[in-house]
């Protein structure tokens, strides 16, 4: 039975509530909650993703990523990588009266679904063998600094752990190397030497690399234009006519570029704005 807009029954066993824990999120700070793929290094060999960077996989993170956002339309900003997406919360929201377990358990089930739902949309004949597990956890940030400085953090881990693998699977992969032989090879490596290997003995520019593989993917709102086509009768004309409209939306836009230095903040200030 239905009991939408009926106060909760009472009874004797009501006390069973009192176990409950207070998991409200302190007020006027980020939440940020970042989901990872459970065990994703097998399931990315079960599913034969290419190496060191498998399109299909980055692009469906971030059509299950937009979906979430599209859901709970209080997520300010997100941030992706590999098989991790992190979704910040606007500092003032009251979704959920601001418990921990509900933004979380919101997140990561609708993100777990999409993940099923849109599979075939990039995988096309590749069978999904088994359902993906994805885990969560909550994250205040009390000021905008620090905020800017985790997203900085996912960022620069994008960097390094993207240049490890493009020049292990090129040593694997082009020149021979087991697993095993390219670890050694790479073991007590800087930036530099990784990108001289890569330059030296693959004619690779790291710097030329995809945005995507370097940089993640963000995701934030934008006014786009949009041109659609409606059905209008005009006066003094029996039938109705299609012509093209203009109208503006707000949708959620992914961008591979740089988010640690000032230039992006500068150029998207309503992020952070209070009343954004």
């Amino acid at each position: 039975c239905s009991r939408r807009g009926l106060a909760m029954a009472k009874s004797k066993f009501e006390y069973v509530r009192a176990f409950e824990a207070d998991d409200t999120c302190l007020p006027s700070c980020w939440i940020v909650v970042r989901l990872d793929g459970r065990n994703f290094h097998r399931f990315s060999e079960q599913h034969e993703f290419k190496k060191p960077n498998d399109d299909r996989a980055l692009q469906l993170m971030t059509r299950c990523a937009q979906t979430v956002m599209q859901e709970l339309e209080d997520i300010a900003i997100a941030y992706g990588q590999s098989d991790e997406y992190s979704f910040v919360f606007k500092k003032n929201t009251k979704w959920f009266k601001r418990r921990a377990s509900k933004f979380m358990t919101h997140v990561v089930s609708q993100f777990a679904s999409s993940y099923v739902f849109y599979w075939k949309d990039y995988f096309k004949d590749q069978q999904l063998l088994y359902p993906p597990g994805f885990d969560g956890r909550i994250v205040l940030y009390p000021s905008n600094q620090n905020l800017k400085d985790y997203l900085s953090w996912r960022q620069a881990d994008c960097h390094i752990n993207n240049l490890y693998n493009t020049v292990f699977w090129m040593l694997v992969q082009r020149s021979g190397l087991t697993p095993v032989e390219a670890q050694d090879r790479l073991r007590g490596t800087l930036a530099g030497d990784k990108n001289e290997i890569l330059f030296s003995e693959f004619n690779i520019n790291y710097n030329n690399e995809p945005l995507m593989y370097r940089k993640g993917t963000v995701l934030i709102w934008q006014k786009v234009n949009e041109i659609i086509t409606k059905k209008i009768k005009l006066p003094k004309e029996a039938e109705e006519k299609e012509v093209e409209v203009t109208r503006t939306k707000t949708q959620v836009v992914p961008l591979h570029c740089d988010i640690i230095g000032d230039q992006f903040w500068e150029e998207y200030p309503e992020i952070l704005a209070e009343d954004s």
